[in-house]
């Protein structure tokens, strides 16, 4: 499949929030993604909280991964996503930066691409329990091309604190 497919194909989405109410952040980018031109939101995890990457000092995140069905090429997609983080305010002032709202695509479809500016499945998924334990919830058979089984990378992944959030 080519970085520029016109396909119908299933997309997953994570979300990160560590700013200005996170979990309101998230469940608004939620609503967002199911308005997503030429797409449909099929289903979205629940709520975690993770600690951030590199033990910097600034808020916990809350985490989240949606699925959605689009027939939006890759690079539109992307376009798309970075519209509505900039829509929530987000502000990329250094890497791992506190931000209002991060939406990453991390897989889209069996895509394999290495761009510049779009690199699939997202290169560092496969180390994240924050990424991958929501998006086991939603699809637990997952498979990461060029990875290998979602389940047994969460497995490596043990050490890293994540909770899911108690109806919030």
């Amino acid at each position: 499949m080519s970085c520029e497919s016109q396909l119908i194909c299933q997309a997953f989405i994570a979300l990160g929030s560590n700013l200005d109410d996170p979990a309101l952040q998230v469940r608004l980018a939620f609503d967002e993604l199911a308005r997503l031109p030429s797409s449909r939101l099929l289903r979205h995890s629940s709520l975690y909280r993770s600690a951030p990457i590199g033990g910097l000092d600034q808020p916990d995140f809350i985490n989240a991964v949606a699925q959605i069905e689009t027939g939006l090429a890759p690079h539109d997609l992307l376009k798309a996503l970075l519209g509505i983080e900039r829509c929530h305010g987000r502000v990329r002032a250094y890497p791992n930066a506190p931000r209002t709202l991060d939406l990453d695509m991390l897989i889209y479809d069996d895509l394999q691409c290495d761009e510049r500016c779009l690199v699939l499945p997202h290169p560092r998924m496969h180390q994240r329990a924050f990424v991958l334990q929501p998006l086991l919830e939603i699809a637990p058979d997952c498979h990461i091309p060029g990875r290998g089984a979602a389940a047994e990378l969460l497995a490596v992944c043990a050490g890293q604190r994540i909770e899911r959030e108690q109806n919030k």
